[in-house]
């Protein structure tokens, strides 16, 4: 009896309970792809790759596997949230694929309109394809994928 209630105290010890990610799933038109890299590994270059082409990254973290940025304008300067296409966010969720490999989603949002008596993720809505942003993070996915033996597949 002491040694299963020991081995289930150590056992819920060990679990990490706390994340960085969000309780949601990326958004239905949110990009894919594959890279033949680690998670943690896929993750980081997510990030740098991003920062260079100007999509400015909050967080990134390797464990979790996830990327998000502050809201910008196109041009990758924050901003507040605020209603319409002109103002982004970017977040990218780094799933295990086959093995070695990690699968990279990522979503860019706005917001069509400001509503305080919903929570904000219900107010988010993907870009559309030909937004600059979202040309800029299909350039970085294809990239990342050409680099690192993946695969680019875009939407869903």
């Amino acid at each position: 009896m002491r040694t299963s209630i020991a081995t289930g105290l150590g056992a819920l010890a060990a679990c990490q309970l706390a994340t960085t990610r969000p309780s949601f799933e990326p958004v239905p038109e949110a990009r894919h792809a594959e890279v033949r890299l680690p998670r943690a590994e896929a993750t980081r270059l997510l990030a740098e790759a991003l920062r260079e082409d100007s999509v400015p990254v909050a967080l990134a973290e390797p464990r979790d596997g996830y990327v998000v940025t502050p809201w910008f304008d196109s041009t990758g300067v924050a901003a507040s949230p605020d209603i319409g296409t002109g103002v982004v966010r970017v977040r990218g969720w780094v799933e295990p694929a086959r093995v070695g490999s990690s699968e990279l989603i990522v979503e860019t949002v706005y917001r069509p309109m400001l509503d305080p008596s919903l929570p904000e993720r219900e107010l988010e809505r993907a870009v559309a394809p030909d937004h600059p942003v979202a040309v800029r993070v299909d350039s970085v996915l294809a990239r990342l994928a050409r680099r690192y033996e993946g695969e680019f597949r875009g939407g869903r």
